[in-house]
């Protein structure tokens, strides 16, 4: 018996999905032009513009040149159909494809309260379309605004400036100028920017039916413990109102700080000798410290080294202590010199200033002694020996 292969198999099973997906598909018997709307019934405001979006489509027709126009405008209203952005007199969609475009209606501030219905018409040669459009008017109509936030809740660093963007839409019939302002805890900053610039703003126009895009950057103070913190948005314009809930998480902060022993920042020293100075580094934040590292700044031909020379880990309310080896120059003089001694671990750092007194060693105070001791023998021996003559 012929074993049988697969190509048959793959045949048969292509023809069937061919079939079935042929069998989904809706016929194609719509043909002509159509003017198409998806709102052809609209409420306006006596005294305000409104646009209305259409579309020109061409179903299975050849191109051709369409002229536009719109009847029964009342006495005082003003119609003007844009493409593009500019008033336009004609249209021209390809086969199979639509021509965007725009009714807008300036309504006069005493226009009566009377519905009315304008036709927007596309003429060519051999093909027509029309679309009644229903205008109602209204002396007021409720402002409504939304507020929506891209990320809600942020996390970050005391030092870190959390950005919020934020899009304020206006769901209204009619221009609003929208106002904002956040509430947010004790001491934190808040302002609200241009989603792509810096400049500061408190209100916004917005057109109707438009969305603007803004930016609220959140600053908490360097001292805030660790924790969520809440912040809440408040937009209004006219009788709308509108309100989101952000937070901010706030992770734990290192905060390095080093002195000397018992608050000292002063020591003394023999110059050409090895001094130690005890220093404390705490961490006063909220975070554990890693890898902190010590480094120090002397003046020229001085040795400064630390034991142990890094803190693997601080934690938070700790402190350790460590041993800076100081050595000044052998060639230094009595006095006064400051040395600079710092602590670092990942971005977070802090430095002291500290006085070291500096004395010349006993050595040579007594090898200076002993020259001027000879020098004085070596007066009087002359002194005794010219004194005879």
């Amino acid at each position: 018996m012929r074993a049988l292969g697969l190509a048959p198999f793959a045949f048969i099973a292509g023809l069937i999905l061919s079939t079935t997906a042929h069998a989904a598909e809706p016929p194609r018997d719509i043909k002509g032009l159509y003017l198409m709307t998806d709102y052809p019934a609209i409420t306006v405001r006596p005294g305000t513009t409104s646009n209305v979006s259409l579309r020109l489509q061409n179903y299975g027709l050849g191109p051709e040149r369409y002229k536009l126009s719109v009847s029964g405008v009342p006495s005082g209203w003003t119609a003007t159909l844009l493409g593009g952005g500019q008033p336009v007199a004609a249209a021209m969609p390809a086969p199979d494809n639509s021509v965007s475009l725009q009714l807008r209606l300036d309504v006069p501030a005493d226009a009566g309260l009377a519905e009315q219905t304008l036709t927007v018409k596309a003429d060519g040669e051999g093909n027509h379309a029309s679309l009644p459009i229903a205008v109602a008017l209204a002396k007021e109509l409720p402002a409504k605004l939304t507020v929506t936030s891209k990320l809600p809740s942020l996390k970050g660093s005391p030092k870190s400036s959390f950005e919020y963007s934020l899009n304020v839409k206006n769901d209204s019939g009619r221009k609003l100028v929208a106002s904002f302002a956040a509430e947010a805890p004790p001491n934190f900053e808040t302002s609200f920017t241009e989603a792509y610039g810096t400049q500061e703003l408190s209100s916004v126009p917005i057109e109707a039916g438009q969305s603007k895009d803004i930016k609220l950057k959140v600053r908490p103070p360097s001292s805030v413990d660790a924790g969520r913190f809440p912040v809440k948005v408040n937009v209004s314009a006219d009788d709308a109102s509108a309100s989101t809930e952000l937070a901010l998480d706030v992770v734990g902060q290192p905060q390095l700080q080093l002195a000397g022993r018992e608050g000292l920042l002063s020591a003394r020293a023999v110059a050409g000798q090895l001094s130690t100075i005890p220093i404390v580094v705490t961490n006063s934040g909220t975070a554990p410290a890693d890898n902190i590292e010590l480094a120090a700044t002397a003046p020229s031909g001085w040795k400064v080294s630390f034991e142990p020379a890094a803190i693997e880990r601080l934690v938070p309310g700790k402190h350790t202590e460590v041993q800076a080896q100081v050595t000044p120059s052998d060639k230094s003089l009595a006095g006064d010199y400051q040395v600079s001694m710092r602590a670092n671990s990942r971005g977070e750092s802090a430095s002291s200033q500290f006085r070291v007194t500096v004395n010349t060693s006993t050595v040579w105070g007594m090898a200076g002694a002993g020259v001027i001791g000879i020098a004085l023998l070596l007066m009087l021996g002359a002194v005794a020996r010219f004194g005879r003559r």
